[in-house]
């Protein structure tokens, strides 16, 4: 029975986009192949088994799945004995690896568009640090599964000869993102008045999320309606000062509410609560808010450009993400306009069904399928049978 490595190591006490992409994946591969053997990496703060199907093995790795270790001396610092197959899951393809590798990627913005990432010294670190390894995995990796056509078409237009090597494996949503009941009280804790309309923003602070174009669109479309707040959900920290001074000068400071990373119960009931949801990002790979806003009966506004179209399929209304006076009538058109609201709503809810884990862990499946039938036929010897 071959044997496929994952590395699930995203799946930890942060929580990320990454993360509900391999969650998705691992969640539906073992019933998909039960001629498969699965080992999954596990980081060690995971409480629990990742899985418990009968074709599933797990290994605990303490190395940090954004560190050193990965991306130079991954097979010192996990077994890979036995592996016939290793999917790198987050954009790093890791160095020595005695298998064929396949390599998600989910954008590659640090190499086309580094301005659009973490500022600063950190930033430049990152960047450098990040691109190695994507880089190796764009002109090495055995396989490229990218979560969007966008990002397909960018690897393509970034390295030509990877486009051979590249298939789209379109992301998902989670079943938990789903139409609820208003949860007044829930949206209360979270330090917001229940009552009160708003516009929801979702997103870690990066220059690419273009939140400052989110709060100058805002204040365009609502100068004369005091009546309605701005939401930021994101990582709180240096970052927010800034737009915290923004809108200021905007004048709508005390309209916009910033709130930490939150737990998915509270984020299900944002999105249930909120106008309209409002992402008018540079860049996606795929943009995780767009599907689980549709998902949960949301309207959604975002950008012309990148993935977004992609995802939202006709179902949200796009703006030109350099243009807040263009975004701004977006945002009129969807709060404004209830008929509009509730066709959005409508096709919201079509578009976020058609985004099933279960397809994507099955074109992942296929790409696996293919490179491991690719090197047999090259009479490349399988890995041998793992002792653990």
């Amino acid at each position: 029975m071959p044997t496929v490595c994952i590395d699930c190591r995203y799946i930890g006490p942060r929580p990320s986009g990454i993360a509900e992409v391999v969650r998705g994946l691992i969640d539906h591969l073992p019933a998909l192949a039960p001629d498969l053997h699965f080992r999954l990496l596990r980081h060690p703060a995971h409480p629990g088994a990742l899985s418990r199907a009968p074709n599933v093995s797990e290994q605990v790795v303490a190395a940090a799945a954004n560190g050193p270790a990965t991306m130079w001396w991954l097979p010192r610092a996990a077994d890979l004995s036995g592996v016939d197959l290793f999917h790198a899951t987050f954009n790093t393809m890791p160095a020595g690896l005695g298998m064929p590798c396949v390599v998600t990627v989910h954008d590659i913005m640090r190499l086309t568009h580094p301005a659009w990432c973490r500022p600063g010294v950190r930033g430049g670190v990152e960047r450098a640090f990040y691109g190695h390894g994507l880089r190796r995995a764009i002109r090495s990796a055995d396989a490229i599964a990218a979560v969007s056509a966008a990002t397909a078409a960018a690897i393509a237009s970034y390295h030509s000869p990877a486009a051979a090597r590249t298939a789209v494996t379109l992301s998902g949503v989670s079943d938990r993102f789903r139409p609820q009941p208003p949860e007044p009280e829930r949206i209360a804790t979270l330090g917001l008045s229940p009552w009160r309309p708003f516009v929801l923003t979702v997103g870690q602070h990066a220059p690419y999320k273009n939140q400052g174009a989110a709060l100058r669109a805002f204040a365009l479309a609502f100068a004369d309606d005091p009546g309605i707040d701005l939401v930021l959900v994101q990582r709180q920290g240096a970052g927010t000062r800034p737009l915290e001074r923004l809108a200021r000068s905007l004048g709508i400071r005390d309209r916009v509410r910033f709130l930490p990373t939150v737990d998915a119960d509270d984020l299900v009931a944002l999105y249930g609560a909120a106008r309209v949801l409002l992402h008018p990002s540079f860049a996606e790979g795929f943009g995780n808010p767009v599907a689980e806003a549709m998902a949960c009966g949301c309207p959604v506004v975002t950008s012309t450009t990148s993935a977004m179209p992609e995802v939202a399929g006709g179902a949200a209304l796009l703006a030109d993400p350099h243009d807040p006076a263009a975004i701004a009538r977006q945002l009129l058109a969807a709060v404004r306009d209830p008929v509009q609201a509730a066709a959005m709503r409508e096709a919201g809810l079509v578009r976020a069904r058609a985004l099933r884990w279960r397809d994507f862990a099955a074109a992942n499946l296929a790409i696996y399928r293919r490179v491991l039938s690719s090197h047999h036929r090259q009479g490349i010897a399988p890995a041998a049978p793992s002792m653990s």
